[in-house]
């Protein structure tokens, strides 16, 4: 059985995790308490760093979309973002910034992995799967398809 962490480690371990990356509240809160530190502590530490500002689920947003965005689409990154405990609000917020470049991603996505249009109709629906499955808007995936049609 592991021994209880000393209580000075809480902080030392916090510190550690976000020095590696940017972590959402959330996430931070969970490897904590993994790592066997009391909930109301683990609570009260997060308060003091977010009001330091060496905790922000909005900078972990703004990093992890600007670190997935060339492969996914805004409802993969949304979905990945709430998996990670933010909120909506954020979410919205820093995806609503990247929204013009998102036709552009997408062609990008589909042009690296295919490079040319389908030859039938099963393979179009094979590669238009292939794009939603990275989060893009079916509408986007249509764009991609009917520009590519035109010489």
């Amino acid at each position: 059985m592991k021994p209880a962490p000393e209580p000075g480690e809480l902080r030392e371990r916090a510190l550690r995790l976000l020095a590696r990356r940017e972590h959402s509240r959330f996430e931070l809160a969970r490897k904590l308490g993994q790592a066997g530190f009391a909930s109301p502590d683990i609570a009260a530490l997060l308060d003091a760093f977010e009001v330091r500002n060496w905790l922000s689920d909005r900078r972990f947003a703004e990093s992890w979309v600007a670190d997935h965005r060339a492969r996914a689409g805004s409802m993969k990154l949304a979905y990945d973002l709430r998996q990670r405990g933010v909120g909506d609000t954020i979410i919205e917020a820093v995806l609503s910034e990247n929204r013009d470049s998102e036709f552009e991603r997408a062609r990008e996505v589909w042009q690296k992995k295919f490079g040319s249009m389908p030859a039938d109709a099963p393979e179009k629906a094979r590669q238009m799967r292939f794009l939603q499955s990275r989060g893009f808007a079916a509408e986007l995936i249509r764009r991609i398809f009917q520009d590519a049609d035109r010489p």
